[in-house]
């Protein structure tokens, strides 16, 4: 699962600061820092002519009951009705330098922030559809990768960097990339 993801606030990730720049330079606001749902979140995605390019996108599909969807199930999410179309040919990435997840043991919550190893920032894999004229995003997830099992059974899934072009491409089938997931995490309590 992903309940929230880091943006760096002072630029210090190349890539990251290159899309937020841009979003900025078209006076475009998202969050950095820590990232929550129903944040204006940088996301990247395939404009009409199928180029990448940087969207500020609201983080949840909402419910008509007031609930939202952060995550996908990467495993089942071109079966069900509200992710298949965003499956099939509305994929965006999610830059971060990290993502967050809690291990509850004794009682008690423990913070970690999980990253790839070696990682100068990664993309986590996501879906988009429209809502009343704006995007709206989910972080698409998978089971955990074998180090990390300790602190949570599910994990958002964060594509290699030769994979990212052929996520946004829909003539790429989404289930073959999502299995060049990234494997090799680093963690460090927060």
């Amino acid at each position: 699962m992903c309940g929230r993801f880091y943006v760096p606030e002072d630029g210090s990730i190349q890539m990251i600061r290159a899309i937020v720049e841009r979003l900025e330079h078209r006076n475009v606001k998202v969050k950095t820092g820590d990232v929550f749902p129903g944040d204006m979140a940088a996301v990247v995605a395939s404009n009409r002519q199928l180029q990448p390019q940087p969207f500020a996108m609201e983080w949840g599909y909402h419910l008509a009951d007031g609930k939202q969807i952060i995550n996908a199930r990467s495993e089942t999410a071109s079966r069900k009705a509200m992710f298949a179309d965003g499956i099939r040919q509305r994929r965006c990435l999610i830059p971060a330098q990290h993502y967050y997840e809690w291990e509850k043991a004794d009682g008690k919550k423990v913070k970690y922030a999980i990253e790839p190893e070696g990682s100068e920032g990664c993309f986590l894999a996501g879906i988009y559809r429209m809502e009343a004229g704006k995007p709206v995003f989910t972080i698409l997830t998978r089971g955990v990768a074998e180090g990390i099992a300790f602190i949570h059974e599910r994990m958002p899934v964060i594509l290699p960097n030769e994979a990212v072009s052929d996520w946004l491409n829909p003539k790429y089938h989404g289930k073959d990339i999502l299995k060049t997931a990234v494997n090799q995490m680093k963690y460090v309590a927060c």
